[in-house]
């Protein structure tokens, strides 16, 4: 389902942009130097096609891929392929060349390179042989008059002699493109098999390949492909190798590999990391509600990031709230075929483990996003309000440096299952924020948030559901008592410019009521004594409120369970934000 899935986007971006994706046979590459040649082959300089950063540009090459035999590419490679190594000195300074295992790991990648560096050579002669093309035999000329070993007297080689790694091609002096870019080139694109099968993605009794292109993801290997299978480890069977295992048609392998490195690559808003985590996601069509939602949930999965630089958070949240709501209720028009998916994949050594798949129409999928944004709502009396209801805004809320990649494992994996299915978000997002309010004796908007949206979306039918801001109809116990204690600390605070009680009393306060609040409410009387000689009004004001409350306790609990403790905070995070007290607070 996920490899139907990708190929169908590949298929999809073709239509809606022939040049968005590189047709089969091809692919794109980034080259970093080029060899440019006369016609008769002699060598007249080498061009630089890196960027600031120091990466090659990206150029539509002639497909191909490495495996652990040696196989070169058609007139573009690796450093490595297209440049005999083997007799070159080894670029290390005074320093590095006193380690012997750095000058040994040196030999011996370069006189390996020499095998590779023959194959190369060989692929070159053998397409000019086939089709005399003069630019082919630019190349073959090229090598045969050792005109290679001039690119070690160019200002360039250093670079290229200390990043064999790097790719390079080929160019005729006056061309425009490259001698790789003709087209005739795909024709020799050799094919790792010749067995039959039935395609699983399109169905096609055709060729099938033998091993997936490799798609690696951060902290895999060079090597590290979404399909794979492992010799003799029961996932084989019939005496199958590879991916016989499970038979993919060459065009279909080429389109899903093409969309996954399409996906991942690094300009792509189709993707969010959440610790070692990446998600990807994509719409089924490319109508105008499908790529809204994409642009969407890619502004929304940034949200929370420190290292955001957005000069209006609020304006963009709201947009993107208004997005999925539009298509929700109708409208933003989505087809009722248009399917969302986000695939979670996580790096394990030498392959890449699917974490998490979800496909959905994409109405619903607006609608459960758009049930996330109600869930969250939360009042906020922040001067500079800055959204809330990201991933990484939540996750960085419930630990201790505020980064979302040190939240707990697997905390980040269930929230995204939570928003993007519409599940109950995690016991462990809950008892995390406990914590951390506990740890720290404070709440703010995102950890109340937080803990509203657990609670409601876990009701039992038990409970009111709690409301954005101060409901002073909930008579939950825990609510009350915390409406109580924020109120005790306001009354401190008005006289005595101090709420030493917070520091000393709200954790017992939030898991033993009846243990404190005897001792907070005998300390509130002084309190009050002293505020009413000072601001006789601003006195009765708050015990009017702590006696509108008292009235709706009927005897302090003797211990809150997690989900009344969590009311405990929010009656308190309301009461403090309630609008008749902000004049009692600086």
């Amino acid at each position: 389902m996920i490899l139907k899935a990708l190929y169908d986007y590949y298929n999809r971006s073709l239509l809606e942009d022939p040049n968005s994706l590189p047709l089969y046979g091809w692919m794109n590459a980034r080259i970093s130097f080029v060899i440019v040649i006369q016609k008769n082959g002699r060598f007249v300089r080498l061009e630089d096609c890196r960027d600031k950063k120091g990466k090659g540009k990206i150029f539509v090459l002639p497909y191909g891929i490495h495996t652990n035999a040696i196989t070169p590419f058609l007139f573009w490679d690796k450093c490595m392929y297209a440049i005999d190594y083997s007799n070159a000195s080894i670029p290390l300074n005074d320093t590095e060349r006193k380690d012997k295992i750095k000058v040994q790991k040196w030999e011996k990648s370069y006189n390996s390179a020499h095998e590779k560096y023959l194959a190369f050579v060989a692929l070159c002669k053998k397409v000019y042989e086939s089709t005399l093309d003069e630019d082919f035999k630019a190349v073959v000329d090229f090598y045969e008059m050792n005109q290679h070993l001039l690119l070690r007297n160019d200002i360039l080689w250093k670079d290229i002699e200390k990043n064999p790694d790097v790719n390079i091609t080929f160019r005729i002096e006056g061309a425009a493109s490259f001698i790789a870019s003709k087209s005739v080139l795909t024709n020799f694109i050799e094919k790792d098999s010749n067995q039959k099968g039935v395609c699983l993605i399109t169905g096609n009794n055709t060729d099938v390949v033998r091993k997936v292109t490799p798609t690696p993801i951060l902290n895999c290997k060079s090597s590290a492909s979404l399909v794979s299978f492992q010799t003799d480890q029961g996932y084989d069977s019939y005496y199958k190798s590879q991916a016989y295992n499970a038979p993919i048609s060459f065009e279909a392998e080429f389109a899903f590999s093409t969309a996954v490195k399409r996906l991942i690559e690094e300009n792509s808003h189709n993707k969010f990391k959440i610790g070692n985590r990446l998600y990807l996601f994509w719409a089924s069509s490319a109508s105008q509600a499908a790529k809204e939602s994409e642009d969407s949930l890619f502004v929304f999965a940034l949200l929370g990031r420190p290292e955001t630089d957005d000069d209006d958070p609020n304006r963009r949240i709201e947009l993107v709230r208004s997005t999925f709501m539009a298509i929700y209720n109708g409208k933003l028009s989505a087809d009722k075929d248009d399917t969302f998916y986000i695939l979670g994949l996580a790096p394990n050594s030498a392959r890449i483990a699917v974490v998490y798949w979800n496909e959905m129409p994409l109405r619903d999928f607006a609608g459960v996003i758009s049930r996330h944004f109600e869930d969250m709502e939360m009042v906020d009396i922040r001067k500079e309000k800055k959204p809330y209801v990201g991933l990484h805004s939540i996750l960085g809320s419930v630990t201790l440096g505020g980064k979302s990649s040190d939240a707990i494992p697997n905390m980040p994996d269930a929230v995204v299952k939570s928003i993007f299915q519409g599940l109950p978000y995690p016991i462990s997002l809950f008892q995390a924020c406990l914590r951390r309010v506990r740890a720290e004796q404070s709440i703010n908007v995102v950890r109340a948030a937080i803990m509203k949206a657990y609670l409601n979306r876990l009701n039992d039918n038990n409970h009111k559901n709690i409301e954005r801001m101060l409901d002073k109809e909930n008579n939950n116990q825990g609510y009350l008592c915390g409406r109580l204690f924020a109120v005790l600390e306001n009354l401190q605070y008005a006289a005595n410019k101090q709420d030493s009680i917070r520091s000393s009393y709200m954790n017992a306060a939030s898991s033993t009521p009846a243990a404190v609040f005897s001792t907070i409410l005998k300390l509130s009387n002084s309190h009050y004594g002293k505020l009413s000689k000072e601001n006789k009004g601003l006195a009765v004001f708050f015990d009017n409120q702590k006696k509108e409350i008292m009235a709706m306790i009927q005897d302090f609990p003797t211990t809150l369970d997690l989900g009344d403790q969590g009311r405990f905070f929010l009656g308190y995070y309301h009461q403090k934000c309630y609008r008749e007290n902000k004049e009692t607070e600086e």
